[in-house]
């Protein structure tokens, strides 16, 4: 019989902590939504140039989020939207592209938190401090009203789901010199427009979305930008096609005292920026060690199917941990296993069974030549196996072929057509099944 309704408490407001907050409820539970922002949207909440700007470039002390002004999504809006909740281009939405900006994903995650009646679950400007697991198992959630110093709050929970995303706490590349350089280096965590960078020499590192984009944006200002890819030959200098003032190269080797940047290339240059669009860290400041787990270069452990520490399922665990994936329909199927574990009608295997499992994810990861941080590493169409493997477990139906059609489309046109994806493609006839399918939820 399913146990009855339990008091939980799910830490962050953004896609994540909406989808479980209404999964939660759904299945009969009582959840609380703890946010330290004034408003729902977590990572898709934009903080502007000022407000992102801190003592510390690098970003180690910033809590804001992470985007950029002209940052546009990297996935068609059929494909992003949770499952019965479409992210159409309806009448009401001000941004029509299929590509939107980051303004039109925080309109489609406000709308889904009004439309299921969200907002009365969130304490919002309200920070988890600690979360401490007492000896009936039960666990006690200390927060603080932000504004309000020395004011904390505990209380006692059945469970903690946790949401807290994984788009703030920055990775910073190793650079043999850096801290003798005299330039100026920043994370991409607190990148937000490119006019300051007004005829400067930037050096951008990495090779994701975000330095993709952002090393572009700056362009269209900058002297130059060099990019420092780890991934491209150690011999690797080349100029980018369609930009005069922009070049590729392998890593920096090392930074230098009178501002010259050595690449692997042998190049070197004079530079006034290195920018570090080097991804993100998993931060769990509120948790202890009663937690059970241990996060050593991104991989968070042991975590049966990326949700439940081991020793104290399912009484903690965690929406969203994984990466490379389709973020919101991950986030429904992770929350809908979650609740319907909490209130009994699914059961999880023995804990020597959800170790076997963990040891098997480790193999995996080992057997592809894959390092410890891409643990939670989604890519090469696992994602959908895991999903689907979540939807059987719930009796809800698999992620729509469609959808997966659309996403491999995606990505190979963005192969194809990196400057021009958002704007040019060739999968018309599956936006025309997408909205087909959406016809029974609007």
């Amino acid at each position: 019989m399913p146990s009855p309704s339990l008091r939980l408490a799910v830490v962050g407001a953004g896609a994540a902590g909406l989808a479980a907050a209404r999964e939660l409820r759904r299945e009969g539970h009582a959840p609380v939504v703890f946010e330290r922002a004034a408003a729902v949207g977590g990572t898709w909440l934009y903080a502007a140039p000022a407000s992102a700007a801190t003592t510390d470039p690098l970003g180690a002390a910033a809590t804001h989020s992470s985007l950029y002004a002209s940052l546009r999504t990297n996935l068609p809006r059929e494909v992003m939207g949770f499952l019965d909740f479409p992210f159409t281009a309806a009448s009401s939405a001000v941004d029509t592209r299929r590509f939107p900006g980051h303004q039109e994903v925080l309109r489609y995650l406000e709308d889904f938190a009004r439309r299921f009646d969200l907002y009365g679950l969130v304490r919002f400007e309200t920070e988890v401090v600690g979360v401490r697991r007492e000896a009936g198992g039960r666990w006690a959630v200390t927060s603080r009203k932000l504004g309000e110093k020395g004011e904390q709050d505990e209380e006692v929970y059945d469970a903690v789901v946790v949401c807290n995303g994984h788009y703030t706490e920055p990775r910073i590349a190793s650079i043999p010199g850096a801290d003798a350089w005299p330039g100026k280096q920043m994370h991409s965590h607190n990148y937000r427009v490119p006019e300051p960078f007004l005829d400067e020499v930037v050096i951008v590192i990495g090779a994701s979305a975000s330095a993709f984009d952002i090393s572009r944006d700056i362009a269209s200002v900058a002297k130059e930008v060099h990019i420092a890819d780890r991934s491209a030959p150690a011999s690797t200098c080349e100029q980018q096609p369609g930009y005069d003032n922009m070049w590729l190269h392998s890593m920096i080797d090392r930074a230098q005292e009178d501002g010259s940047v050595i690449f692997q290339d042998g190049n070197s240059i004079k530079a006034d920026v290195i920018m570090h669009c080097t991804g993100y860290l998993y931060d769990f400041p509120f948790l202890g060690d009663d937690s059970t787990i241990s996060v050593d270069d991104n991989c968070v452990d042991p975590l049966y199917k990326h949700i439940f520490p081991i020793e104290v399922a399912p009484d903690l665990s965690f929406i969203g941990l994984p990466w490379k994936v389709i973020p919101f329909p991950l986030f429904e199927l992770q929350s809908k296993w979650v609740a319907s574990i909490l209130s009994g009608r699914i059961k999880l295997p023995s804990k020597d069974e959800m170790m076997e499992d963990v040891k098997a994810i480790y193999l995996r990861r080992e057997i592809r030549g894959w390092p410890k941080r891409y643990t939670h590493n989604f890519s090469g169409g696992y994602q959908f196996e895991y999903d689907d493997w979540l939807a059987e477990q719930c009796g809800h139906p698999p992620i729509e072929e469609w959808r997966k059609l659309m996403y491999a489309a995606n990505s190979k046109n963005k192969a194809a057509r990196p400057e021009s994806y958002r704007d040019e493609w060739d999968d018309d006839h599956l936006v025309a099944q997408a909205n087909e399918d959406f016809k029974k939820y609007l």
